[in-house]
């Protein structure tokens, strides 16, 4: 076998992982349905591309119809190729809509030099983002975030926020007007780096507005990815936990009645013996002092 006819089987399995994940996140938290109208956001990044692709791909075979309509923000920042986007979403046949709006210079001016700028660039995104779907008639909006995405968002919470707390697969606004969904919820950063190079998409930088990265992610990503070279599965396996939650377990008494448990008498001579045995056990239990 050639190089070439093995890099393409290595991609053609990679491409279709990545639809078979996407395919069950979907099934499995119920994304798309019949008539659905999804406004599919692009940012120019290799999340969004390949996201777009992916959707695609499964619009062919889904046994329900839905309709994809490409958006992309242009907030004019200095340097934002705007014509990168139109030409390839015309390359591919694909509904488009631009929208301008200078959000740029409203961040610039209401926060100050050297201070991050990316919470009110996001939740004006966000209103924008909403107000578009509303005049496209899209009742779904799709974002790219991944599993890693995911996975950091948890970590970012837990260590900053003191809170469990990450990005669903699915999600109602707060307006009720639409539902946000993320299809690659299910697919690692990883595949789809590799996705993305072999596509060879035509990708927008991140860094145009000039703001510093968000160190405290990029701490947070730095510190999975080296777990997972450690222990490989382990992010799987954190993902799979936040599928997996045991409220008794944990410790919000909002989410499960610690007050009013209730005892149960335990009076078989089984059980008894069982317990007293782990009692004696435990007793005898010691640990050597240095």
């Amino acid at each position: 076998m050639s190089a070439s006819t093995r890099t393409s089987s290595n991609f053609n399995k990679l491409r279709s992982r990545l639809e078979r994940e996407a395919g069950k996140a979907i099934g499995d938290y119920k994304m798309i349905e019949d008539g659905d109208v999804i406004m599919v956001c692009l940012s120019g990044g290799k999340d969004s591309y390949t996201m777009l692709s992916v959707l695609q791909a499964l619009q062919k075979r889904a046994p329900v119809d839905f309709k994809l309509i490409a958006m992309n923000l242009d907030q004019k920042q200095p340097g934002f190729p705007a014509e990168v986007l139109p030409d390839y979403l015309k390359s591919i046949g694909l509904d488009y809509h631009i929208i301008t709006q200078d959000t740029y210079s409203i961040v610039k001016e209401k926060i100050p030099e050297g201070k991050t700028t990316c919470s009110l660039c996001s939740r004006l995104r966000r209103g924008i983002i909403y107000k578009t779907a509303k005049q496209l008639g899209a009742n779904k909006i799709a974002l790219g975030h991944h599993r890693d995405d995911i996975i950091e968002t948890l970590f970012l919470n837990m260590f900053f926020g003191a809170k469990i707390k990450a990005m669903p697969p699915k999600l109602l606004t707060d307006d009720s007007a639409h539902i946000l969904i993320r299809p690659l919820s299910y697919c690692s950063e990883r595949d789809i780096e590799r996705f993305a190079k072999q596509m060879d998409y035509p990708i927008i930088p991140c860094n145009l507005c000039g703001s510093q990265e968000n160190l405290q992610r990029q701490s947070i990503k730095t510190m999975l990815r080296d777990w997972e070279k450690q222990y490989p599965g382990r992010n799987n396996n954190i993902f799979k936990a936040i599928q997996n939650i045991v409220p008794s377990q944990l410790a919000d008494t909002n989410l499960f009645d610690f007050e009013n448990l209730q005892t149960v008498a335990v009076d078989t001579d089984e059980n008894l013996f069982e317990f007293t045995a782990c009692y004696e056990v435990a007793s005898n239990f010691s640990i050597p002092v240095k």
